[in-house]
């Protein structure tokens, strides 16, 4: 009876580790798309605005690339571990037992990561809720002196940049002539809006490029004819790449974490079996 109920231990512990190879996999791919995600929204023309707002040191921005290369070192990890020790246990546990309490050590190990990734993660999310839009306003407001790629002002180049990038104009949804670049220098001390002659940048009319937004049409950036311009806010866009996978990566890891301690049950329950 002893046997059959090692067995059975056994073949549960195959199969966790198993899942557990599988999830590490999911974790990798997560990570990395995340990555993507994240990485392409800053490019060589925006770098001096998102650099300030977005990958300052401890900024949403910056957690986010690094939580999203921890999802991929520990996928790597838990992939690796599960198939090669988790496995290699299984079918050798009598002469190699002292693994198990290897294997346990390191799965305790992993899920303290685990716990701290998740308590980082919704520091990220706070972060973009909390403190990007306001960064966004304040560098708007500062820094955006006109609607061209060619100031000599590097931010605002940026901001213009970023607008033609991402398909956004301004930091909240433009609805109509009154939006946030009214307390802008560009439109309180001297540009096209100080001059009335526009109220949103040529940058935010649709299907414009760094060649093309100088010849955008009025009923864009005069008029503000709703259809021919972006009129998504750039925080929201923001907002949507930084945490695209958050939902993916934290179920993920709670996943993880409760097949960690179905394993480490598991591997306990063989070490007693083998006293």
């Amino acid at each position: 009876m002893a046997c059959n109920c090692e067995g059975i231990i056994g073949i549960a512990f195959l199969i966790t580790n198993i899942l557990l190879s599988l999830f590490g996999i999911g974790l990798i791919i997560v990570g990395a798309l995340s990555d993507c995600e994240v990485s392409d929204i800053e490019t060589d023309n925006t770098k001096p605005l998102l650099d300030l707002v977005l990958f300052d040191s401890f900024a949403a921005g910056r957690l986010a690339i690094d939580l999203s290369i921890l999802n991929i070192i520990i996928g790597v990890v838990i992939l690796v571990f599960s198939v090669g020790v988790g496995v290699g246990i299984l079918w050798k546990y009598r002469e190699i037992k002292k693994l198990l309490l290897v294997y346990t050590i390191i799965i305790a190990g992993v899920f303290v990561i685990h716990i701290i990734f998740i308590a980082l993660w919704y520091t990220m999310i706070n972060k973009v809720d909390g403190e990007l839009k306001n960064k966004l306003i304040v560098s708007l407001k500062e820094n955006f002196i006109e609607d061209t790629v060619t100031n000599l002002d590097p931010i605002s180049n940026a901001w213009n940049h970023m607008f033609m990038t991402l398909d956004c104009c301004g930091v909240n949804l433009v609805e109509s002539t009154s939006n946030d670049f009214d307390q802008t220098p560009w439109c309180t001390t001297v540009g096209s809006c100080q001059d009335n002659t526009s109220q949103i940048p040529r940058t935010c009319c649709i299907d414009v490029n760094g060649m093309t937004y100088p010849s955008a049409p009025n009923a864009c950036h005069t008029n503000v004819t709703s259809g021919t311009y972006n009129a998504k806010g750039c925080f929201e866009v923001l907002k949507k790449k930084l945490l695209s996978q958050s939902p993916g990566s934290i179920g993920v890891v709670i996943t993880i974490m409760l097949i960690e301690i179905i394993n480490v049950t598991l591997a306990v329950a063989i070490g007693c079996h083998k006293d």
